[in-house]
């Protein structure tokens, strides 16, 4: 495998990701082979940040009928995000990596406040950083919270983790006539309504030249594969 091209990126990882094939939860095999994949990316010379979704916890459907309102249930998402974010590190760091958790989101307790200032002093100790609780406020998607933290953290590239191995015109689990696309720009994906990703998340990495790249997390050293130019995804360039 070739060398990194990137000098630091951030990796988004969905809560669902994390539950492997259950419905809820996590999946032990599962984080393990995340985990292991991403100290496998920073072994080969990338600064890795990571930003966790948290729907394998907590999704604002599930509660739809009781009358909360999206301020109240993205409270509970970013909740969710904090748990997953302590999981992934603590497994990072019981493999033998270095790797801390932050949080938007305070919980002093059980984790430390995130900063950028404190975020990057981790990341150039070698640290992998893990970041949950969102950006600590309603309304806004991980996805765009990723996109944030990789412009405030001088991210080379976003890397979104997804169950397939790129973007397609559809979801071809459900449309065999999808197509999947090699490369795309910002303004296509928009134009496109392509959801894997939310129009604000797309829009911010256009206006502060960040790529994405879109990628299956399934195959083992996915995410080192595809920081070295390697295996099948989609590039979004702005």
């Amino acid at each position: 495998m070739a060398g990194p091209r990137y000098g630091r990126a951030l990796v988004k990882v969905s809560g669902e990701a994390l539950s492997g094939d259950q419905d809820f939860g996590f999946d032990p095999k599962t984080v393990r082979a995340i985990a292991e994949d991403l100290i496998a990316a920073a072994k080969a010379g990338t600064g890795i940040a990571v930003v966790v979704g948290g729907g394998n916890i907590f999704r604002g459907k599930q509660i739809a009928g009781i009358g909360l309102s999206r301020v109240d249930a993205d409270a509970i998402g970013r909740l969710a995000t904090v748990m997953n974010a302590i999981a992934l590190a603590g497994q990072i760091n019981a493999l033998g990596h270095q790797a801390v958790a932050l949080s938007a989101e305070p919980v002093p307790e059980a984790l430390d406040v995130y900063t950028v200032r404190h975020a990057l002093a981790h990341l150039e100790a070698g640290r992998i950083v893990v970041l949950g609780g969102g950006i600590g406020v309603p309304l806004l998607t991980t996805d765009t919270t990723a996109t944030m933290r990789a412009v405030e953290l001088g991210c080379d590239v976003v890397l979104k983790g997804t169950n397939v191995d790129g973007i397609y015109s559809a979801d071809p689990k459900k449309d065999p006539s999808a197509v999947r696309f090699d490369r795309l720009t910002a303004d296509e994906a928009i134009a496109r309504d392509l959801k894997v990703m939310d129009t604000a998340a797309f829009a911010l990495a256009r206006e502060n030249r960040l790529p994405i790249i879109v990628f299956s997390l399934d195959a083992p050293g996915a995410v080192a594969s595809v920081l070295a130019g390697e295996g099948r995804c989609t590039v979004v360039t702005v």
